[in-house]
């Protein structure tokens, strides 16, 4: 296992230097121009498919803003071929976008920072004048730097591309809070990206295995966005409702969870009665039950902005707390 204590340079030829990182991060987007290179194509080819996308749909004959070719209000449904395979490529735009900031995470924690630390390259720059916490700095900044604007730059372009498109009910995956898009929309992506770099630096530092680190980087950030994506409807307190009718489910809502109220205002919930097998079933089960008065437990379109802001602070107090993790561990390292 190689150490790393930077060598102790000669006090005699030692010169006062300017604290900077250009240096650092000129050599380090000349070591690894290539990867540049390839997160500059793929962010043009992302974009590039998604006007495209868009271009193709306005090109196609329909009659309504939905994308349908009959009628509009006929009750027939039959959308064009152009509107339907947009819908599949952005039905999980959001989700790509997450994985292109793990993947990230991944090549900081790998080719970035621990190849350098197995291999013992590191030294070089130690030895000259560069102190382990800039040396650790230029990899943090340089990635963090070039990934925050490439991704809200396709963030953009993602949502341009979404709002030639409606949400209804022949395409649910396209709705605000849609696992494959609600993450791509908005301030969250950033936050992803921030932490993935953290992450994948906190993770080479500890680990200095090259692979080791990349595997462990990726179970990290995949464990951090299961857990949000599942628990997301916690991050900001539902909407209760009440009564019956059109008021109580709205196109735009997040359905949480539904049932009616007993008299003394308890919840009865409709998994509840399941077994019942008919709507009349249903209703009877829930009045036997004590229900009075249907409910149904709700995030409107208008919670869009704060679970954003809820989740895109989650993630980067967590990317701080990793920051700050992997410098005290680079500092103790070199003793």
């Amino acid at each position: 296992m190689s150490t790393l204590t930077p060598p102790k340079p000669d006090a005699a030829t030692t010169a006062p230097t300017r604290v900077t990182l250009r240096g650092p991060v000129r050599v380090l987007l000349r070591v690894h121009r290539k990867a540049l290179r390839a997160g500059a194509a793929l962010l043009v080819t992302g974009i590039g498919i998604i006007v495209a996308l868009r271009l193709w749909m306005a090109s196609s004959t329909v009659l309504c803003a939905d994308g349908d070719t009959t009628p509009c209000g006929d009750g027939i449904y039959v959308s064009s071929y152009a509107h339907t395979s947009t819908e599949t490529f952005l039905t999980d735009g959001g989700a790509v976008l997450l994985l292109l900031a793990g993947l990230i995470g991944v090549f900081v924690a790998g080719p970035l920072i621990a190849r350098e630390l197995e291999s013992g390259t590191f030294r070089l720059a130690w030895a000259q004048a560069v102190s382990p916490a800039r040396w650790l700095a230029a990899r943090l900044a340089v990635p963090a730097a070039l990934t925050v604007t490439g991704l809200m730059v396709l963030v953009i372009v993602y949502r341009w591309g979404l709002w030639a498109l409606r949400a209804g009910p022949n395409s649910p995956g396209l709705r605000w809070y849609a696992e494959g898009v609600f993450p791509g929309t908005g301030p969250a992506i950033i936050g992803y990206a921030l932490l993935a770099v953290a992450v994948g630096a906190l993770c080479a530092v500890v680990v200095r295995r090259t692979l080791l680190s990349m595997s462990l980087s990726a179970l990290v950030l995949a464990a951090v966005g299961i857990g949000l994506g599942t628990r997301r409807y916690l991050l900001w307190p539902a909407v209760l409702r009440q009564g019956e009718g059109p008021e109580l489910l709205r196109d735009s809502d997040w359905h949480l969870e539904g049932g009616m109220l007993t008299a003394s205002g308890s919840k009865v919930y409709w998994q509840d009665c399941y077994h019942a097998g008919s709507v009349e079933g249903y209703d009877a089960c829930m009045r036997d039950r004590g229900g009075v008065t249907p409910f149904a437990e709700v995030h409107p379109a208008s919670h869009y902005w704060p679970l954003q802001l809820v989740e895109t602070g989650i993630l980067l107090a967590l990317a701080a707390l990793a920051v700050f993790a992997a410098f005290r561990v680079l500092r103790r390292l070199h003793g």
